[in-house]
């Protein structure tokens, strides 16, 4: 039979807690420096440009709208016969941070805090993959591809639905702001059929969704696999609920067809949701502080050497959640790229090619499978790093737990600088010295799949889109008839 989860925002979670306050996770971590951390580099864990202001600022209360962070933070309170965090971890995961620099960073958390982050994300995607989510929903987010014309027309139809006097909740449906103007749109027709819903037909631009994701319910995209990693861009820390309805070409995400949008999200709405979360890397680009670039230096030296005091050889120069990969490439230079991998303290190797993608489950289907690696599943919680056309018989792709910490670092002399890529967004160059962090990120996209889904919805996806495995049937042998001859 199956188990049916009633939440409603701001009241009790999953397991029966209490909501908990905005800051305890929207803020950058202070670092602790114990013996079992000795050759962190405080370099790399510094969470921004003043540090010491960072670890002064007042707290923040207020609690989340976002109910999938509600049950993840449920997950990080000890249970009866798990051992807790020690005092300074526990206090540590609760300290606010600096107002400007709202997302806690992965990056900054200890060996142990990033193992149990991952499991309760675990723990917490096995609960959600057994039940329905029944969810009190007022704002709904929709989301399309703004030059698309077929498209921006079934925007509006669903747009027109949901604001409705016939639906049973009056909703608040938020539209890209480019949408205000356009005339296959018509928002001043909508308004003109019913003066109610001008209040409730709102638009949303970047800047809203950077700061202020807990004003949506659930959001709805209407086109292909990069409608989707788009949502995932705008939403950098919580992101609501997305339902995808199959309007792009492959379709690896989206799960719903649009031909059946009123009764999708109808029972949606009234009978309830199941949610997949699937894993997040956060990349940050750490910038090289060493001022005499024509002095021999040594990246590996630098990373996992011994440090000295306060010697910040590297600082944070911005910091992307993604959904597929994180790509570190030669870029426009002619030649090939050149890279050195580190995993937590120690150093994997060096990459001679013309990049490196460290994918997540969901992006092996993307990048990494045109580069030769694995294809994952989903529900898998790993790092896929793949070299990218390597001058080496012997590179093969590897895949890593997600409780490490992985760098890849353009060495000091290197012949060019190399080229970073999030999600196929955002290019930056990274110069000789400089390099990416790549960890688990503690905000997982919430999508919603068909009651029918799971592993057989993701081998029939790629079967379907890839046609993986397609061969025709070898024939059995016909059995000779002595008979005739």
């Amino acid at each position: 039979m199956e188990h049916v989860e009633t939440f409603e925002k701001g009241k009790e979670d999953i397991d029966g807690g209490s909501s908990t306050s905005d800051s305890e996770y929207q803020h950058a971590l202070e670092v602790v420096w114990d013996d079992d951390n000795a050759k962190r580099r405080k370099s790399s864990l510094v969470s921004s440009d003043n540090p010491q202001k960072a670890q002064q600022a007042s707290k923040k209360s207020g609690s989340t709208s976002c109910f999938v962070h509600q049950l993840l933070e449920s997950q990080r309170k000890p249970r009866k016969g798990q051992p807790s965090l020690s005092h300074n971890e526990d206090r540590n995961l609760d300290k606010a941070s600096d107002p400007t620099n709202q997302a806690i960073h992965s990056r900054l958390l200890t060996k142990r805090q990033l193992s149990q982050m991952a499991i309760g994300v675990r723990e917490l995607s096995k609960k959600l993959g057994s039940i329905r989510l029944k969810l009190k929903v007022k704002t709904i987010f929709l989301l399309t591809k703004a030059h698309d014309s077929d498209l921006i027309g079934l925007t509006r139809t669903i747009a027109e639905w949901l604001l409705s006097k016939e639906r049973d909740t009056q909703y608040t449906v938020y539209v890209e702001d480019t949408l205000e103007d356009n005339s296959k749109f018509d928002a001043q027709g909508l308004i003109s059929q019913d003066p109610s819903h001008e209040g409730r037909l709102k638009y949303w631009n970047n800047e809203l969704c950077r700061k202020q994701p807990h004003l949506f319910d659930f959001a709805v995209t209407l086109g292909g696999d990069g409608t989707l990693l788009y949502a995932s861009w705008l939403f950098q820390r919580i992101v609501p609920p997305v339902l995808s309805f199959a309007l792009g070409s492959l379709g690896f995400l989206t799960k719903f067809d649009y031909a059946d949008h009123q009764e999708t999200l109808s029972a949606a709405f009234k009978d309830g949701i199941t949610v997949s979360l699937r894993l997040r890397f956060e990349a940050t680009i750490m910038r090289t502080q060493t001022a005499e670039l024509d002095k021999k230096h040594d990246l590996i030296e630098e990373l996992i050497g011994d440090e000295v005091e306060n010697n910040l050889t590297h600082k944070p120069d911005g910091s992307y959640t993604i959904l597929n990969d994180i790509v570190v490439d030669r870029g426009p230079n002619p030649t090939m790229s050149s890279t050195e991998l580190f995993m937590d303290e120690k150093f994997m190797t060096s990459v001679q090619a013309d990049g490196v993608c460290v994918a997540t489950p969901t992006g092996s289907t993307a990048y990494n499978l045109a580069a030769g690696g694995s294809l994952c599943h989903p529900e898998n919680p790993v790092i896929l790093v793949t070299a990218i056309c390597a001058h080496t018989l012997s590179f093969r792709p590897v895949i890593l737990p997600d409780t490490v910490v992985l760098r890849v670092g353009v060495p000091y002399d290197a012949r060019t600088s190399s080229w970073a890529s999030f999600d196929g967004r955002e290019r930056v160059e990274l110069h000789p010295g400089d390099y990416v962090t790549i960890s688990a990120s503690r905000y997982p996209f919430a999508n919603v799949m068909p009651r029918e889904g799971g592993g057989e919805d993701w081998v029939g996806s790629i079967s379907r889109t890839l046609n993986w495995n397609n061969r025709q049937r070898q024939r059995a042998f016909k059995e000779w008839d002595q008979g005739n001859k």
